[in-house]
């Protein structure tokens, strides 16, 4: 299943506003088993191949499960001066972007409604909910990016860095070299994402049988527009305000996303509960080692069955 897309889902592109087209998959929940629907929605650089083992447990506990690209990732397409570079003009295009999407699926799509978010998806899917354009029954955030390291330096004084730096050439040349992180090899990015080297394996096999959705490097306008979004996260009184049931899943020893920052997130969220991983779980916490990924699926289970529970 982790090298397989399902023979009963459908891959097809759909079209945002301005008509930019959009690579998403759909995979139905059997008739007979029905529990509702759920849209998941990778991080940077991040595509649906890699998650195609998770996205079938749910499938399997009877949810209908949708996934997308992001504009400029994977088979939707470069906003970057290169073939390789993450860019995005604003962050607002994404969160516009996904709260279409959700409107058009929420509405052919049978309740309860479930959005899921891993890394930079969920800064961008809590940004939409936070914003009144998307309304979900339940929410779950996996590591979700709301902050950047070093995350002992206030994210204002990293925003005005990185505003400057951009500022000096094209914002839309790459940050770092590499892919995850600045100046480390592939080894080092396993070791930033995942325990587990089968399924960190996993995303180099889909990298070889679909180039297209190799990703490198985000540019110095992706890492100033998150300073910005991620800024306004922090707003007094934006989070308090937000009534969704939130399942938070992060880890202490994150290297990509500011631990600190998800915790601040998760006290100030009324109805968050947070999960909290140790030194035995990297950043890809649905692609972990069996007995922290079990935990954690186990969570997200028990949390959706508790706030929306299946239909008689």
């Amino acid at each position: 299943m982790r090298r397989t897309v399902p023979a009963d889902a459908r891959e097809t592109t759909w079209h945002a506003a301005d008509g930019h087209g959009i690579r998403r998959l759909d995979w139905p929940a059997p008739a007979d088993a029905r529990r509702g629907s759920l849209l998941f929605m990778p991080g940077r650089a991040d595509t649906y191949e890699k998650w195609l083992e998770t996205l079938a447990e749910w499938h399997r506990e009877g949810w209908g499960v949708t996934s997308a690209d992001w504009r400029g990732q994977s088979y939707s397409g470069r906003l970057g001066r290169d073939a390789l570079t993450g860019h995005i003009d604003d962050f607002a295009t994404w969160v516009d972007d996904y709260a279409a999407l959700w409107a058009d699926w929420a509405a052919r799509t049978p309740p309860p409604h479930v959005a899921v978010a891993h890394s930079m998806g969920g800064h961008i899917v809590l940004r939409a909910v936070t914003e009144g354009k998307v309304r979900p029954d339940a929410l779950v955030l996996s590591a979700p990016m709301l902050g950047l390291h070093p995350d002992w330096m206030p994210s204002s004084v990293l925003h005005v860095i990185a505003r400057m730096i951009a500022g000096l050439g094209d914002p839309r040349r790459p940050a770092w070299s590499g892919n995850e992180k600045p100046q480390v090899i592939p080894h080092s990015r396993y070791r930033l994402l995942t325990h587990d080297l089968s399924r960190y394996e996993d995303e180099e096999w889909w990298r070889t049988t679909r180039p297209a959705i190799l990703m490198g490097a985000a540019s110095w306008g992706w890492i100033e527009r998150a300073l910005a979004s991620i800024r306004l996260l922090e707003a007094p009184d934006l989070l308090e305000a937000v009534d969704v049931p939130t399942l938070i899943l992060a880890t202490r020893k994150d290297g990509l996303v500011s631990w600190a920052a998800v915790r601040r997130a998760a006290a100030r969220l009324p109805k968050a509960e947070l999960v909290a991983f140790g030194k035995e779980c990297r950043h890809e916490i649905l692609r972990e080692v069996d007995p922290v990924r079990d935990r954690a699926i186990n969570a997200i289970r028990e949390f959706l069955d508790r706030v929306v529970p299946a239909r008689g």
